[in-house]
């Protein structure tokens, strides 16, 4: 198994970035993926999820209605764009699944948003 993230970087206060996972080892389109990060404010938060099938998603409130995740099965790519980022939303951003019961992680992006 196999999650490499990109598309962090630095932006502004009310900026936007997608943030890409592209999966690989496992049945991509069978298990659900997940979005979370880290900060050293704020430790590890828990930010997104989306089904097998993209049918389901929820957020955490803090990002509710600022983010969205989506998911290209044929593509085994999970995205989440962000917008009306703001400086707490600063972190290292991890992709995740879990399969029979064990959790795999990418190795992260990092965002940070900053004036």
């Amino acid at each position: 198994v196999q999650l490499v993230e990109s598309g962090g970087g630095l932006v502004q206060p009310g900026g936007s970035l997608r943030l890409s996972c592209a999966a690989s080892g496992f049945t991509f389109g069978s298990y659900y993926m997940s979005w979370v990060r880290h900060s050293p404010a704020k430790g590890l938060e828990w930010v997104s999820y989306i089904d097998h099938a993209g049918a389901s998603t929820r957020y955490a409130d803090s990002v509710k209605g600022r983010f969205t995740i989506s998911r290209d099965n044929a593509m085994t790519t999970v995205y989440l764009q962000m917008s009306s980022l703001k400086p707490e939303d600063t972190a290292v951003y991890y992709c995740n699944t879990k399969i029979y019961g064990v959790d795999y992680w990418g190795k992260g992006t990092l965002v940070t948003v900053s004036s």
